[in-house]
């Protein structure tokens, strides 16, 4: 499984004259293809936190319920708007920060490392966020689309 961090789905929905989007479009058609990909509940807000600014409420309740649809990824643990967030102790967010991590970073690499099994590759465009932080490789969707 592979985890894919809030800023890939931003530069394609959002930042499309982006010089990364070709590479970054070609890698999410991959992730559509093979069904292989995930993000976290958090991702998944962030997302919509950043598009919010610019959608009308119904448009922003439907980008959060048809985004995994449209790219072909699970949400963990669920997108369900009933679900309850994952509990993460402030103790195990700290933990994660005192290697140098916002609060939406260090609440998703928590809920990576409490996973089982854990991602067999995190993909990003900021790769020193979650760099040793997960015990898996962490590469851009460039390295993916030019190992493809």
């Amino acid at each position: 499984m592979i985890f894919i961090d809030s800023d890939v789905f931003l530069v394609d929905l959002r930042y499309t004259r982006d010089r990364r989007h070709a590479d970054n479009a070609r890698f999410l058609r991959r992730i559509r293809n093979r069904g292989d990909g995930f993000i976290t509940v958090f991702n998944l807000l962030e997302v919509c936190g950043v598009l919010s600014f610019n959608l009308n409420p119904r448009q922003l309740r439907e980008l959060y319920a048809h985004l995994p649809a449209r790219y072909r990824i699970r949400v963990v643990p669920s997108h369900e708007p009933h679900v309850a967030l994952p509990r993460l102790t402030a103790g195990v967010v700290l933990k994660v920060m005192e290697r140098r991590a916002s609060l939406g970073d260090a609440q998703v690499v928590a809920v990576l490392q409490a996973m089982e099994p854990r991602p067999d590759q995190v993909v990003t465009w900021n790769t020193t966020h979650f760099h040793g932080r997960i015990g898996a490789p962490v590469v851009t969707p460039l390295e993916v689309v030019e190992r493809m």
